[in-house]
């Protein structure tokens, strides 16, 4: 890939890292649980899901997914019931998630956030196909194809690696203001109805 290529997408992969979706609601509500540096590893688990969305495409499988109504369709509705599953957990939070002493909630498990923010992004079909869209066009077929996927996709998830951080770390600093448990009733709503309002948002897309 030519020096003058990959600043481009570079340049491009900001812009799609920092777009609102599930991946800044999702990293932000950990944010918000957790603090910064607990939190983070949801980010993580994005950006394993975004590897294997790349990984995904550079086998052609993502090429059935955008021909395939079918296999969009299945995707689709299995990613939006899953953030209007997330959605109504956080809706039922009614006890403090959050401890204003910097330690993390009892339920804190590295590889259930892990698997929970691999899971946002793969079962996101538009994005699988935002990807295809976008991709080829940074490709060149004259070069190994191999280095340019893992290129693109190092790329991608550095970008995105900092814009969820920022996210999480916005969502953190507001540790130290939840002082009433009414105060983060009230969050656990708007990130709900956030989660639930995204699954709806996803289930309505098409190809």
């Amino acid at each position: 890939m030519a020096l003058s290529t990959w600043l481009a997408f570079f340049a491009a992969s900001w812009v799609i890292s920092f777009s609102p979706g599930p991946g800044a609601i999702s990293s932000m509500s950990s944010g918000l649980k957790y603090g910064f540096k607990r939190g983070y590893w949801m980010a993580i688990g994005l950006n394993i899901g975004i590897m294997i969305q790349v990984f995904i495409i550079s086998l052609g499988l993502g090429q059935v997914l955008a021909r395939s109504e079918l296999a969009f369709t299945t995707l689709k509705w299995l990613g939006a019931a899953y953030l209007i599953y997330l959605g109504w957990k956080q809706l039922r939070t009614d006890a403090m998630p959050v401890q204003v002493t910097g330690q993390a909630p009892s339920d804190f498990r590295i590889r259930d956030l892990l698997l929970r923010g691999c899971l946002i992004n793969i079962t996101n079909p538009k994005g699988l196909v935002f990807l295809l869209a976008i991709m080829p066009q940074f490709l060149d077929v004259n070069r190994p194809m191999p280095l340019q996927y893992l290129l693109i996709a190092l790329t991608l998830c550095f970008t995105d690696l900092v814009a969820m951080g920022c996210y999480t770390s916005l969502a953190a600093r507001m540790l130290h203001v939840l002082r009433q448990a009414s105060h983060v009733r009230l969050l656990n709503r708007v990130f709900g109805s956030l989660f639930i309002l995204a699954g709806t948002v996803l289930a309505s897309v098409s190809r």
